[in-house]
């Protein structure tokens, strides 16, 4: 790629993350290429392209393993939507063209066939002092581009780095732009930082920037001290972290919540329902049939992530007699689950079919009562669930019930 670059006469570098994570010793991610090449010139040299962002001089190469994102060395006009730019000029200096990036350790350029090492803006300094700092005046490159305040926050969280000072203060004052950039774009950047290895350091940021209040408000309700602690004591699976920093407000709530940010309905509807069955984990049970009656509702779709929440809950409390009751409840759990009990109606040895012909047919709603009464009594006795003493258990239910259930057959 760099090569057919630059035996056509033109400039060209690996730019970006990739530069960045070779710099700390980490594998590289995507390839980034900028050139003092326009875009139809990329799309003369390279077999096939595809013109992603022409206008704006970018264009992605496809090669035998790779897309190559290529761009044209660019300075950048107004952003009048606090993300992309209304205007670009081509430039032919690769300095320039790294002026425009957002941090420092983001403006750094390389040429591997030439050995040459761009960094006017001292990013290798700032990584190897763990430092976020915009290029330029950090007020500025944030009204620029109002995501950037929250990929700052999102780098410092992940990498467990520190924001430079005039770059963190320059966060609340530019919260209008950042008010203006999608929701989309803002779920994408908070979910890479909450899956992150501690997550409570971005979310702190977060709230002392009062970025926190312009996207997720709900997370700061209650002990904000124990949200914190309860979200990195939880496996780095999203629903699972998004719960524990819901955790303090209702199931209706969370999914409100989760809509505002365009989650996908799958996302919503798993971190809700983990919101609902926070408490699971957290009881102790008399006994067996108690517990199976707890489970039911919960089932073995959601149970290995509530008893994850629950003992991160757990361990964020501090309290070591309810951090016992958690234990021993998983335990428990897991016991009942290795035995199979049925846990849903769809689990029972009679069918809706099967029960609705024992009551006489036609009878809908009463069909789903009785399936929810077998239910019942499986749970309290799971050797129940045969079909001899489904059938007994469904004939003596009809004869308490009456003449409402329908003639006995």
């Amino acid at each position: 790629m760099l090569r057919t670059l630059k035996s056509a006469g033109f400039k060209a570098y690996l730019v970006g993350g990739l530069v960045r994570d070779r710099l700390r010793g980490k594998p590289g991610g995507d390839f980034d290429v900028a050139t003092n090449a326009r875009a139809e010139q990329v799309q003369k040299l390279f077999r096939k392209v595809i013109p992603t962002g022409i206008q704006h001089g970018t264009v992605t190469v496809l090669t035998k393993n790779d897309k190559v994102e290529v761009t044209t060395f660019r300075g950048e006009g107004a952003y009048a939507d606090g993300r992309r730019p209304d205007s670009v000029v081509f430039l032919d200096d690769v300095k320039e063209d790294l002026a425009r990036r957002d941090f420092t350790m983001n403006a750094m350029a390389f040429d591997p066939l030439g050995q040459e090492f761009v960094d006017p803006f001292g990013g290798a300094r700032d990584l190897e002092a763990r430092i976020i700092r915009c290029v330029g005046k950090a007020r500025d490159r944030f009204s620029e581009d109002g995501l950037r305040p929250l990929r700052a926050v999102r780098f410092a969280s992940i990498l467990g780095f520190d924001i430079d000072p005039e770059t963190r203060e320059a966060i609340p004052a530019t919260l209008s732009t950042f008010n203006k950039i999608a929701l989309e774009r803002v779920r994408e950047e908070l979910s890479k930082m909450v899956v992150g290895p501690q997550p409570s350091r971005g979310v702190r940021l977060l709230h002392e920037t009062g970025l926190l209040q312009a996207i997720l408000p709900e997370a700061a309700q209650g002990d904000f001290e124990r949200t914190l602690a309860r979200l990195d004591a939880c496996p780095p699976r999203l629903e699972v972290r998004h719960a524990a920093l819901l955790f303090a407000i209702s199931p209706e709530q969370a999914q409100a919540a989760m809509e505002r940010l365009r989650h996908p309905r799958a996302v919503i509807d798993r971190t809700a329902a983990l919101v609902r069955f926070e408490s699971y984990a957290l009881k102790a049970y008399a006994d067996d049939a108690g517990l199976r009656q707890a489970l039911s509702p919960v089932g073995r779709v959601f149970i290995e992530d509530v008893l994850a929440l629950g003992a991160a809950e757990a361990r964020a409390s501090g309290d070591a007699s309810l951090r016992a009751t958690c234990e021993e409840t998983s335990r428990r759990t897991q016991a009942v689950l290795d035995a199979r009990p049925a846990l849903t109606v769809g689990e029972l040895a009679l069918n809706g079919k099967a029960v609705m012909a024992i009551l006489g047919g036609g009878q809908g709603p009463l069909v789903g009562e009785a399936l929810r009464y077998l239910l019942g009594e499986v749970l309290r006795d799971p050797a129940a669930n045969v079909p001899a003493t489904l059938e007994n258990l469904l004939q003596k239910w009809r004869l308490e019930r009456g003449s409402a259930a329908g003639p006995v057959k």
